[in-house]
């Protein structure tokens, strides 16, 4: 995060919202030593109000996908049960 003058950012603004928008830099506004703002981007990804849309735009398992996942989860949740487990850093 950079310090700049509001003067600066007013004399530059275009400047500085291109550099917020296209580098995602985050600066501080100054007047007089003193630090007023900050310049920065929004985050980004959805808002949790979208997540109803979202769920119904995803595509629904038949029942018999549905059963064949359920199998493939219990297969190797039961092949992982009988995995021992080795040191990962063992070489």
């Amino acid at each position: 995060m950079s310090d700049v003058t509001v003067t600066e950012v007013s004399r530059n603004f275009a400047d500085y919202i291109n550099r917020v928008a296209f580098r995602r830099e985050t600066f501080t506004l100054v007047r007089g030593k003193k630090p007023l703002a900050e310049l920065r981007p929004l985050p980004a990804g959805r808002h949790l109000s979208d997540l109803p849309d979202l769920l119904t735009s995803v595509p629904h398992l038949t029942e018999a996908d549905a059963a064949d996942f359920a199998a493939d989860l219990t297969s190797a949740r039961d092949e992982l049960a009988r995995t021992e487990v080795g040191d990962a850093w063992e070489s």
